[in-house]
């Protein structure tokens, strides 16, 4: 039998709702979905300088999971619904999954203000019951902002929950550690990768951040004093392995190990006495 899900490391890339938007931003005006979605799109690059919609009128689209034992070793990387990518079906799959591997710990990077919430609003439009999620326990409530015990949020960590700014996201994060950060895509051209019909473009960027996510908690792991650097190295290496195992039936890890870069351990030849 596999070894228990301690941590499901996960990302999401999503789409705006343009019929949504019609009717709750430009009522009676007669814009199609797609007009509404470009006139949102104008007013938040005029307001904000970024194309960027809230996760309010947005679904999920690509959802990435990996799997990850209570000993930080990688299980399994799932793209849910794949090849068909159907939002309401990713959704049910998200939280189902949740509840099977009996509610591990969720990671993310900055998942606390996009990434649960999208997936709390799509089980809120496709009538999805998360009991066990929303339950009320004090402190220890899966929802807490400031527990980790039911999702660990990686920039909340960094930053001490919001006290600083992590200038450079995931993609500094990653690099930092020689891992390739963004390759091809950033989050606010995903609804154009969709337009494009390219949903598997999508789910293979989704899968490039999540690995990227699992390398920077290993390393938060580290730094937090829940494991060692030398088992953190050998982790990385199991991991690169099991990719380079995998690439020649997916393009995504292809690339990732195209741009991966070796980490300069400091450390290593290193004199200390």
């Amino acid at each position: 039998m596999p070894e228990a899900v301690a941590h499901l490391v996960f990302d999401c890339e999503s789409i705006a709702d343009g019929e949504l938007i019609a009717k709750v931003r430009y009522p009676g005006q007669g814009l199609s979905a797609c007009e509404a979605i470009k006139t949102y799109q104008d007013e938040l690059m005029e307001q904000k300088g970024t194309t960027f919609i809230p996760y309010t009128f947005q679904m999920p689209i690509s959802v990435v999971v990996a799997k990850v034992a209570k000993d930080f070793q990688l299980i399994d990387l799932v793209s849910l619904d794949e090849p068909k990518f159907r939002s309401h079906v990713i959704t049910a799959h998200f939280w189902k999954g949740w509840e099977v591997y009996k509610r591990p710990q969720w990671v993310t990077f900055n998942g606390r203000t996009f990434d649960l919430p999208l997936m709390e609003m799509a089980a809120f439009r496709y009538g999805i019951s998360l009991g066990q999620w929303f339950k009320s326990d004090g402190y220890r409530s899966p929802r807490n902002r400031f527990s980790v015990d039911a999702h660990m949020d990686l920039q909340d960590l960094l930053t001490n929950f919001s006290a600083t700014r992590f200038n450079g996201g995931l993609n500094l994060a990653a690099q930092i550690l020689g891992k390739p950060g963004k390759i091809t895509l950033t989050g606010d051209q995903v609804q154009e990768q969709y337009d494009a019909g390219d949903l598997q473009a999508i789910s293979d960027y989704c899968r490039c951040d999540v690995l990227d996510t699992y390398f920077v908690f290993l390393r938060s792991m580290v730094l937090t004093g829940k494991m060692s650097l030398e088992r953190e190295l050998e982790l990385v290496a199991q991991s690169k392995a099991w990719i380079e195992q995998r690439a020649d039936l997916c393009a995504a890890y292809a690339t990732y190990l195209e741009r991966w870069n070796q980490w300069d351990d400091p450390w290593e030849n290193e004199d200390l006495t």
